[in-house]
């Protein structure tokens, strides 16, 4: 994963709330961290504030890796990018790295798929997603 353009990358505050009783960000909280991202993601994906209504797809996995500790003065930044699209799916990879040093400090992969929320059924990532993260990623899937 060394070899990964994150395209995308937002500063992230953290905040007192954050810090378990070992003094670092708690691992829970990291989630957060990566739903901020994806929420900025896909808004710059789509050049606007993505409304709920455009939201059609849904996390069907994540696995994280937690490598170095994150502590509350620390200035973090959360990168995004995906990976691969399939019929029915996409694969994100995100990272919180350090502003300062660049050094990551915990990797998550996201598999999330297509959804009808109408049908509660899965579907194809719609085009529209596929045309819009191609063209902001700079590369066909």
């Amino acid at each position: 994963m060394e070899d990964l353009v994150f395209r995308h990358s937002i500063p992230v505050q953290l905040r007192f709330n954050d810090v378990d009783g070992l003094g670092h960000v708690n691992n829970s909280v990291y989630f957060n961290f990566y739903d901020l991202g994806k929420t900025g993601y896909f808004d710059a994906v789509h050049g606007h504030q993505v409304s709920q209504e455009e939201i059609d797809i849904v996390i069907a996995h994540a696995e994280v890796d937690f490598i170095e500790p994150v502590f509350l003065k620390d200035e973090i930044l959360v990168q995004t990018t995906v990976t691969a699209i399939g019929n029915k799916s996409l694969t994100m990879v995100q990272r919180i790295i350090c502003a300062k040093t660049k050094r990551v400090k915990c990797l998550c992969k996201t598999i999330m798929v297509g959804f009808d929320f109408r049908t509660n059924t899965s579907k194809a990532i719609s085009q529209i997603w596929r045309d819009a993260i191609s063209k902001y990623e700079g590369r066909e899937y």
